[in-house]
């Protein structure tokens, strides 16, 4: 009984990481943008006036709140309070699977289509400096550089040392993280964005699809993105 019981339950279990629940949890958009007939991916630039990573470059997206029904309807209302963009107006192509960034901060990202009209004329510009656009070919033939960040574990003073082998002596492992970077003109996308970026231009190289050009590359997104 126990063991069925079990089994159902974890059948059942949602979590897709230990941590999930206790996580602060963000979502982001990716959005794709018709510019000249051309496919591009569209940036923010934060405000210089924000009180966490002003000037940063980043994809709309923000903190999940306790309202919202889900990280996709998250990635909608940030995209509309940062960018003005109708959610109703926004053709989303598919999810991202999740990037633990650290054992409490996870970010799901999405890849949607967007009216690039619809950006320029009504972006937020209290939290957003200005909106800038990369074309997906210039980033499918880009090689981005990495650097790797050491991560050192330091326990607080009132750590229980006396409850683990030894104590004090205990040596933490050094966790190394990779920083992605692209340049771009005047910009350099890298940090959080940039191993998003990374990571979604792998999955179109991945499949092949380097050999097409971007517009052919976005005409049939159900075939090309995951779900």
């Amino acid at each position: 009984m126990f063991l069925d019981k079990l089994k159902e339950q974890l059948h059942q279990h949602k979590s897709r990481f230990i941590g999930e629940e206790t996580a602060m949890r963000s979502a982001v958009l990716i959005p794709l943008v018709q510019v000249d007939d051309e496919w591009h991916i569209l940036f923010e630039v934060r405000a210089s006036t924000m009180r966490t990573q002003p000037g940063d470059i980043c994809f709309p997206g923000g903190r999940i709140d306790a309202t919202d029904p889900s990280p996709h309807a998250a990635a909608l209302r940030e995209t509309h309070e940062e960018l003005g963009v109708d959610p109703t107006t926004v053709d989303m192509l598919g999810q991202l699977g999740p990037y633990v960034a650290s054992p409490s901060f996870v970010v799901y990202p999405f890849v949607a289509t967007v009216a690039y009209d619809q950006i320029i004329h009504s972006f937020n510009k209290d939290e957003v400096e200005e909106v800038f656009t990369v074309p997906v070919q210039w980033l499918l033939d880009y090689e981005p550089y990495m650097h790797r960040v050491a991560v050192e574990m330091v326990p607080p003073a009132d750590f229980p040392f006396d409850k683990i082998i030894n104590g004090a002596q205990y040596q933490w492992r050094t966790r190394y993280v990779e920083e992605w970077f692209f340049e771009y003109g005047q910009y350099t996308i890298w940090g959080l964005t940039g191993k998003i970026l990374q990571h979604f231009i792998g999955i179109l190289k991945q499949d092949n699809l380097l050999l097409q050009s971007a517009k052919d590359v976005l005409e049939s997104p159900q075939d090309s993105l995951p779900s």
